[in-house]
């Protein structure tokens, strides 16, 4: 089984003399030691709690840091771009580190409204443009436009132009088709909402991709949120954080800070009972435990999607707790 990590750039529960991008790239650098297969950047805006805007930017230098794991991107929020820039920003990246570069990109705005106009000034946000821009992305890195095409002759760089493998970020069948139309890959994404998406919808991305008619063999992937510590216990209160933040944020529209473990358990007790049954319901969702639980678990997940690749999102609200969990995982897994 391979891992990779998807990593959000997390900002709370910081030393006051670091910053969230440090953490990131000595993260990056732990996670190539360990042997993980891919290091994946989110990219957020407007936040309080993710530091990765710009995650063309952090790919660069992480990929200047590291020795053998692919750097990519999970995912650049294509609907905010120019499919052109995107095209020569990633073919710059592949042309500097060969055969380790990944761009994966993703429909979500990655941030609230007011991000999403101000990303668009002058121009308004339009975010049906996304599979038109994915096509034309994928066109453009494969010189594969059709001849009457107006950007058919566009170089995106000079002389023989260096295609990164390219990732559609899922979390249904509808970017999983699309994926599978486009000859793009698939990371299905297990870990946004308590009742993940079923195994069915990799069927389809398969399916999508042979009537298309694409050359090769499709390849999806898996993601989902895991924390490993001692014991299940353990990993319970150290998720408390992440978990009471998306009850807030996905019930209520409201991103706060995320908080310490015992805070987030004591405000858990004042939230109602359906808000309480969601915090439920998102941890149980999660892979929690010690390094055999976990292991189990996500040996089990995979078969049942039939992947050999799983992506860990891991979000606690001290730094030390998060690599400890990496650290762990590798050793039961890797």
């Amino acid at each position: 089984m391979k891992l990779f990590v998807v990593d959000q750039s997390p900002v709370q529960g910081l030393p006051s003399d670091t910053t969230p991008t440090a953490i990131t790239v000595d993260l990056a650098r732990a996670c190539d030691r360990l042997g993980y297969h891919r290091y994946w950047l989110a990219e957020h805006h407007n936040s309080v709690n993710f530091a990765g805007p710009c995650p063309e930017i952090l790919v660069s230098h992480i990929a200047s840091v590291t020795e053998h794991i692919r750097v990519g991107s999970g995912g650049v929020m294509l609907s905010h771009y120019s499919p052109y820039k995107i095209a020569e920003q990633f073919s710059m990246l592949e042309t500097l580190y060969p055969g380790r570069i990944d761009l994966g990109i993703g429909r979500a705005p990655g941030g609230d409204e007011l991000a999403s106009y101000a990303l668009a000034y002058p121009a308004r946000p339009n975010s049906g443009n996304y599979p038109e821009q994915a096509w034309l992305l994928q066109g453009l890195l494969h010189n594969t436009l059709p001849d009457d095409h107006p950007y058919k002759t566009l170089q995106v760089m000079p002389g023989q132009p260096a295609a990164p493998q390219t990732w559609m970020l899922a979390s249904g069948s509808g970017s999983s088709s699309l994926a599978g139309q486009l000859g793009m890959k698939m990371t299905l994404a297990l870990f946004i909402s308590p009742d993940p998406a079923p195994p069915s919808v990799i069927a389809e991305y398969q399916q999508a991709w042979r009537d298309a008619g694409h050359s090769g063999k499709p390849e999806a992937n898996i993601a989902v949120a895991a924390l490993c510590a001692d014991s299940r216990e353990e990993a319970e209160y150290l998720a408390a954080p992440s978990v009471y933040w998306k009850v807030k944020a996905f019930r209520h529209g409201i991103r706060e800070v995320v908080k310490a473990p015992d805070e987030a358990l004591r405000l858990k007790e004042q939230l109602s009972p359906a808000d309480q049954d969601f915090f439920d319901a998102v941890l149980n969702s999660m892979v929690l435990g010690n390094e055999d639980e976990c292991a189990e678990t996500i040996v089990r997940i995979a078969d049942q999607y039939q992947s050999n690749e799983v992506g860990v999102i891991t979000v606690t609200h001290d730094y030390q707790h998060r690599l400890s969990s990496y650290e762990r995982l590798a050793s039961a897994l890797l």
